[in-house]
């Protein structure tokens, strides 16, 4: 192995439909220029895939199958992968991504700072019906799990990185807690998210010098499904994101947790629904679905949003800090 940091990979898996998923996944580690330390999987309640995996890593040294220690969701999977980690450096690659060949080599040489605490990476989408749907905006890709249009490009600091494609120092996770369980996934019907900014964000705190990056070199390629390309997972997609921005809000606070977002939606989305009408006026497929895809992503995510901060403020928020 090349010097620098040891890194342990974890992948979250809940499900028996993704296997083929799965061993991509795990395939696209093993082929990595810059070998990882370890692979593990860790099982989200579910015993029968949780034995069907052991079986078949069984002569896999590298590869080891564990069991969510925590609660139901992707939050209590992450820290039970960090929990058993050996690297020095935790990296996280979904269950149905697969890395480039140069992804941990790109996310290793980062740590030569001392000061960088997470290293993010370029997800990329790969679309079901092998094209973009024509009224998806890249403004929105967030929403199937995928880099979008207004992050910057290069090796750049950043206030979080993104869960499906992200590193961090296993000692800073430790530090602040890992995850907090009850703003991401769960299980449960609304596809939640901002996990990773809340997480983020109270590092940051912990280490008041703490560096982190994302680099564009550190590439995956992530599947959507079917079901995903659909406009009615879009607006529930983006109504699930305000929920959890309110979420994220109440625990590191309304001006850190929506920092980068006013950004995002007073530029961004602006410059998007003006590039739509422009397409459209040029008589491009697809112009005028986009500028009203946006124009709708931003208010069923603002709705969910002041109906999570209702709530919130009435009941509190309903997650936990984590603990690794």
């Amino acid at each position: 192995m090349s010097g620098g940091p040891g890194v342990s990979v974890v992948i979250c898996v809940y499900t028996e439909e993704r296997w083929q998923d799965i061993l991509a996944a795990v395939a696209s580690v093993a082929a990595q220029s810059r070998p990882a330390l370890e692979t593990l999987l860790v099982v989200d309640h579910h015993p029968a895939l949780r034995r069907r995996l052991a079986r078949h890593f069984a002569g896999e040294p590298r590869v080891r199958v564990l069991a969510n220690s925590g609660p139901r969701g992707l939050s209590s999977g992450r820290n039970t992968g960090v929990a058993a980690a050996r690297g020095e450096v935790v990296a996280f690659l979904d269950d149905d991504a697969v890395a480039e060949r140069d992804w941990l080599h790109h996310f290793a040489g980062a740590y030569a700072d001392p000061r960088v605490m997470a290293v993010g990476g370029r997800t990329q989408p790969v679309w079901a019906s092998r094209r973009r749907p024509a009224w998806f905006p890249e403004e929105f890709d967030w929403v199937v799990g995928c880099s979008y249009r207004g992050l910057p490009p290069g090796r750049t600091v950043v206030r979080n990185v993104l869960g499906g494609n992200a590193s961090y120092r296993r000692s800073a996770l430790v530090a602040v807690g890992g995850f907090a369980s009850g703003i991401g996934r769960d299980g449960q019907r609304l596809p939640l998210g901002g996990e990773e900014t809340e997480l983020c964000i109270r590092l940051a705190r912990a280490v008041p010098d703490a560096v982190l990056l994302i680099d564009d070199r550190a590439v995956i390629h992530h599947r959507v499904p079917p079901a995903r390309e659909r406009f009615g997972y879009f607006r529930t997609r983006a109504y699930a994101e305000g929920l959890s921005k309110a979420l994220v809000a109440r625990s590191v606070g309304a001006q850190a947790g929506l920092a980068a977002e006013r950004r995002y939606t007073t530029r961004v989305l602006p410059a998007g629904v003006a590039r739509g009408l422009r397409d459209a006026l040029l008589g491009r497929p697809g112009g005028a679905g986009r500028a009203g895809a946006i124009v709708a992503g931003l208010a069923a995510t603002t709705g969910g949003y002041l109906l999570g901060s209702v709530r919130t403020r009435r009941r509190g928020g309903h997650f936990t800090r984590g603990t690794v």
